[in-house]
């Protein structure tokens, strides 16, 4: 059995390109079994999705503990334990980053014990597309190529998911010309399908339950967000051009987490440590005066603050 673990943001596709996977793998014979796992359902949130694929019959049920593949969307995700983006990562793994940095560069910044692959696919998205957006289909043509299954079959899945999201023909077809590039252009790495399982890991688990009073999520204090820094969320920042901006107050009002502030001269500071990314203020400013720039990739990406 192959087991696909995929990682990302709310927004970039991780849950659709796992299910593109698994169809693709269906419609050329496998058994397939797809699903995501979610906590906060917005976007920038961390996402995980799962992908299995065999000959047989597949009995495992949910989250991939022991991955053969693992397909990271957002290389933020790796310095965020809540992610746990290398959980079950070892010199057998196959990992692809999503980074405009090379393979070589990546090992070399992240302790990595697992084999690693790398392609820009934000990058693709920008120059296909001409904005940036969900890069699922490019996740999943990835996905489909480190594992074997023929570009044919994920074109043809490719299709069926995006227009079972109501996407338009013309935006299906422009991802599916994006997808076979990266098909093409991903560096492949030989598998090695051995057994993943960990001696003692099949044993049942009877979970301790927390009383209703300490189990239920809840806000127990004022201004606790504080305590979460959710920057690392982002994969673009809002970024001010002061001589475009006429003081309205807009993006201040219409900013979801209460990160943005004004100055006594009326010109917006965002709170970068606690901004996701969300680009609602980029949307919402009417002389274009908050601009939304890729964020830079490098050693501190991956540095907890």
């Amino acid at each position: 059995m192959l087991a696909i673990r995929f990682h990302g943001r709310g927004g970039q596709g991780a849950k659709t390109a796992s299910r593109i996977v698994g169809t693709a793998a269906f419609l050329e014979g496998f058994v397939a079994q797809d699903s995501p796992i979610y906590g906060a359902e917005r976007r920038g949130a961390p996402v995980a999705a799962f992908t299995r694929i065999a000959r047989e019959p597949i009995r495992e049920r949910g989250i991939i503990a022991h991955p053969t593949v693992v397909v990271v969307a957002d290389t933020s995700l790796i310095s965020d334990p809540a992610a746990r983006v290398l959980d079950g990562v070892d010199e057998k793994t196959v990992l692809f980053m999503n980074s405009s940095l090379s393979a070589e560069q990546l090992a070399t910044q992240i302790s990595l014990s697992g084999r690693v692959t790398a392609l820009d696919l934000t990058e693709v998205a920008l120059q296909r597309f001409g904005k940036r957006g969900a890069i699922s289909a490019l996740l999943g043509a990835v996905a489909g190529r480190l594992v074997g299954l023929r570009q044919e079959s994920i074109h043809e899945a490719i299709s069926r998911e995006l227009a079972d999201l109501g996407l338009a023909p013309s935006v299906i077809e422009q991802n599916q010309v994006a997808a076979r590039h990266c098909y093409d252009a991903v560096p492949v790495v030989a598998l090695e399908t051995g057994s993943r399982r960990v001696p003692g890991s099949t044993r049942l688990r009877i979970p301790n339950y927390e009383p209703p009073s300490r189990g239920t999520a809840r806000i127990s204090a004022a201004a606790n967000s504080l305590l979460r820094e959710t920057g690392g969320w982002r994969t673009f920042r809002p970024v001010l051009v002061p001589d475009k901006c006429n003081g309205c107050w807009l993006c201040f009002v219409y900013c979801p987490d209460g990160v943005i502030s004004m100055t006594k001269d009326d010109r917006p500071v965002i709170d970068y440590d606690h901004c996701k990314g969300c680009q609602i203020c980029v949307q919402e400013c009417p002389t274009r005066a908050l601009v939304a720039e890729r964020e830079k990739e490098g050693e501190a990406a991956w540095t907890a603050k």
